[in-house]
Parts: C-alpha cells; structure tokens; sequence
C-alpha cells in the first residue's frame, strides 16, 4: 500500500500534467489552424492551399505537443525526434519530384499566372485550365482530351496565357501577285476590316508590306478585337479577304519556280 501512495505521488503530477498538456495543445493546435485559416481567406489564398497549409500545421503542433507530453512522463523522446527527422528525410528524398510539384503549385496559386476557364500553353501542352491542383493542372485541350500536367513541369516552362488580357490581336499574313495594284490591295483590306463590328477602332488596325517574298508580295493584316472575339474574326477575316481578291480580281499565286535550260554546244 505504502508503495503505491509512492507510485502515486511520484507519477500521479506528471500524469496529469502530461494530460493537461495533451488537453491545452490540442485546443491550442485547433485554435492557432482557425487563425491561420481566416487569415489566409482574408488574403484571398486559393481554399486548396488553405486546407493543405492548415491541415499541415495542425498535425506539426500536434506532433509537437505529444513529444512534450511524453517528456513530462520521463520518456526519453530524443530518439523519437531522431527517427522522425530520418523519417522525414527519407520520405523527402523519395518524394522529391512531388515535393518540386507541391512547391510549384503553391507557387502558382499564390502567384496565379493564370486562373481556371484561361487558355494557356505551358509544359509543352495547351488548353483550357479546368482545375489547378496542388500537385497537377488540369487542361482541356481544343478537341476535347483531358491534359494532366505536373506543376513542376508547368511552372518550369514558359507559360503562355492566351486570355488573360481583355483584347488580342489578330495576325494574318495575305500574299498578293506582283502583278496586283498594292494602292488597291490595301484599300480592300481595310475595306474588309471596316466592315466587320468586331474589329476595334482603337487600337486602330495595321495593313502594310510585310514581305517581298519569293512568288507574291505579302501583306500583314493585324485588326484588334477583343479576347472573346478572336477565333471567330480569324477564321471570317481571311474568308472575307479570299471572296473579296476574287471579286476585285486581285490574284493569290501560289508558289513557283522559273526554270531556265540551256543547250550546250
């Protein structure tokens, strides 16, 4: 009995401080992962990011105050940080590629090059972003496939966001003969231009030479439209410009080549 009381008086104290700690360091772990995320909302930090951020810090504190918890019972704990730092280190080095993906995608998270519904070129793909993972991007390219890219790769490329701004231009190249009156040729296109609504007034569209190549005489037509509008005016524009050349009788050759052949004596 008498050894007991011992027992008791000796272990009973660490006992209920080792509980004590459990019980204040859990509400604490609780409390400190609620701070973190209001604040990371309030920042406007993606909600993906918030939960892996929090989630991760909760399970560090919570790691934290069981280790105390264990020292206050006498328990040697250096062993237990030991083989969890070679642990982690372990897992580190055998997760590396998806360590680089994680960080890159909090990077563009954090960063946001571009958001979901952009269509961007990036890792060697392109299409339209459908989700932005922690680990992947999800892409969805124009015949409809689904692209899965790792961020690593993604944020390790140039990235190329196509709709981010609120108007693009567009570029077309159309070749006329040498032959063409070049006064009329851009008289036509601008006609052309001037007709269609989508074309932007300002910035004002650009018609001139662009190149005297080796069968016709190219001219860049560049019009401005707005970012929804793009496709749709490029495909039209350059309808527009073969129905009218060939209305107004103004020739698009195709290549050539003069070949000159010489007797010999």
């Amino acid at each position: 009995m008498f050894k007991l009381q011992e027992l008791i008086a000796l272990y009973g104290l660490k006992v209920i401080a080792a509980i004590a700690i459990l019980v204040i360091g859990r509400i604490a772990a609780k409390g400190i992962r609620e701070i973190i995320r209001r604040t990371m909302r309030r920042a406007r930090v993606d909600e993906t990011l918030i939960s892996f951020v929090s989630s991760m810090c909760y399970i560090g504190i919570l790691a934290f105050v069981i280790i105390a918890a264990l020292s206050q019972l006498g328990v040697e704990t250096a062993s237990f940080v030991v083989v969890l730092g070679s642990a982690g280190l372990a897992v580190g080095l055998a997760l590396q590629g998806s360590l680089a993906n994680f960080a890159a995608g909090v990077l563009m998270i954090i960063f946001k090059p571009f958001k979901v519904g952009d269509y961007v070129e990036g890792g060697g793909v392109a299409g339209v972003v459908e989700e932005i993972g922690i680990f992947t991007t999800d892409l969805k390219s124009p015949d409809n496939k689904k692209i899965i890219v790792p961020n690593g790769k993604m944020a390790g490329d140039n990235i190329v966001n196509h709709t981010t701004k609120e108007i693009r231009r567009v570029d077309i190249v159309a070749g006329v003969s040498y032959k063409d009156d070049l006064d009329k040729v851009k008289n036509v296109l601008a006609d052309i231009l001037a007709k269609d609504d989508r074309v932007l007034k300002d910035p004002a569209p650009t018609i001139g030479v662009l190149e005297l190549a080796d069968s016709s005489v190219n001219f860049a037509v560049r019009p401005w439209v707005k970012t929804g509008d793009y496709w749709d005016v490029f495909f039209a524009t350059q309808e527009s410009i073969k129905k009218r050349f060939d209305a107004e009788g103004i020739s698009i050759p195709f290549p050539q080549q003069d070949v000159h052949m010489h007797q010999a004596d």
